[in-house]
């Protein structure tokens, strides 16, 4: 059966339309208790993954309306959602949300209805079908970050958002689950995981787990002229969010997950 095909939505500027984002004041910083939750529920993640993705999902969406305005209505696409948990969550919230996921088996026994196998560098999407393109941790495990960004921006209409975040490879967590071993290299740090755990790690460096960095990702959006930068930040910190993305160097340690939300222009 066909999956249900996303509407293409009209233009900013039309009437019943909301203006971008960008022109209303920037949202604040979150709360220290807001970052506090979201750790523990990371710290929680391999005993109960749902409450933790079901709390990341939330707060995917909260940050979506704080940029965008409500999302009731509008059409929202998630790369890479694995299970299934932000599409739902959007769907709660009243929009037409489908998700594309290129690992059948990270959808898990029940996927939300409707969702579509599909590589994340091609996705099945005509031109400027979405109002928002999300895709939430996923940068890291595509080898080609470039053309992953290029095609999110493609299926996303004039005026709508594209919000990107990723865990960076300097970052405490950029080893994955086997962080922050791999500050002494990826071979050793997934030794010492299979060592102690037991079982070999999820992730392989150069398979399934990139080396991406902020600098250079910030670089080539940049230098786009299909999309504006609206706002780039650390997605968990409670202060000085933008701050620490503007300091070479320590962006690459202190970010921890680098958020990136873009506009795409006319």
């Amino acid at each position: 059966m066909r999956p249900p095909r996303p509407r293409v939505r009209a233009a900013a500027g039309t009437p019943g339309v909301p203006r971008p984002a960008d022109r209303r004041a920037a949202p604040k910083d979150p709360s220290f208790s807001r970052s506090l939750a979201l750790f523990r529920a990371f710290l929680r993640e391999p005993d109960d993954p749902a409450a933790c993705y079901a709390l990341l999902a939330r707060d995917t969406a909260d940050q979506v309306e704080a940029y965008g305005g409500p999302v009731a209505g509008r059409t929202v696409v998630d790369v890479g959602g694995g299970g299934g948990y932000f599409t739902e969550e959007f769907r709660r919230r009243g929009a037409h949300a489908f998700l594309f996921e290129p690992d059948a088996r990270e959808l898990g026994p029940a996927p939300p209805e409707g969702a579509v196998v599909a590589d994340g560098y091609l996705l099945p999407l005509a031109d400027g079908s979405a109002d928002v393109c999300l895709s939430s941790n996923v940068l890291e495990h595509v080898d080609d970050p470039q053309t992953f960004l290029s095609e999110m921006i493609r299926v996303t209409r004039p005026g709508g958002l594209i919000y990107v975040s990723f865990t960076n490879w300097l970052s405490p967590w950029g080893g994955h689950e086997w962080a922050p071993w791999h500050y002494l290299g990826a071979t050793r740090a997934r030794a010492r995981h299979e060592r102690r755990t037991g079982r070999p790690a999820k992730h392989t460096l150069g398979e399934n787990l990139f080396a991406v960095h902020i600098g250079p990702t910030l670089r080539q959006v940049r230098a786009r002229t299909d999309v504006t930068v609206v706002s780039a930040r650390s997605r968990y910190w409670p202060f000085l969010a933008e701050a620490v993305t503007r300091v070479p160097g320590l962006r690459e340690f202190a970010t921890w997950n680098l958020l990136l939300i873009l506009r795409r222009c006319p």
